[in-house]
């Protein structure tokens, strides 16, 4: 499952260095599928996205992670680095988005194409 970001945030931004695949942005900040990954663009349904295109922030209000580029640091590390930095244990797994290891191992193969 991915990784979410909940709303005891402190906005520290400890988490945002760690994180493999650059999945994780400041609150209010736009974020980009190429952004830390080697996509130049993304078929989603019918559509097809630039990597480069600017897409909206999933919080204006404290850090997040966008769940489709979260891998849980799978084929990186051992666990999740942003939760293992952040001082108040507020980057949890999201119960919405569940993947399995397989699963997060091939998104990442994804993201980082070569």
């Amino acid at each position: 499952m991915a990784i979410i970001i909940t709303d005891e945030c402190i906005n520290c931004g400890a988490c945002e260095p760690e994180c493999p695949n650059t999945a994780i942005y400041e609150g209010g900040v736009e974020w980009a599928w190429a952004d830390g990954t080697s996509l130049t663009s993304v078929e989603l349904g019918d559509e097809v996205i630039q990597g480069q295109a600017k897409q909206s922030p999933v919080s204006d209000e404290f850090y997040y992670i966008v769940p489709d580029k979260c891998t849980e640091c799978v084929g990186f590390h051992e666990e999740p680095q942003c939760a293992a930095v952040c001082p108040v244990d507020c980057c949890v797994p999201d119960p919405e988005v569940r993947e399995s290891n397989d699963e997060l191992l091939a998104k990442k193969s994804w993201l980082h194409k070569e």
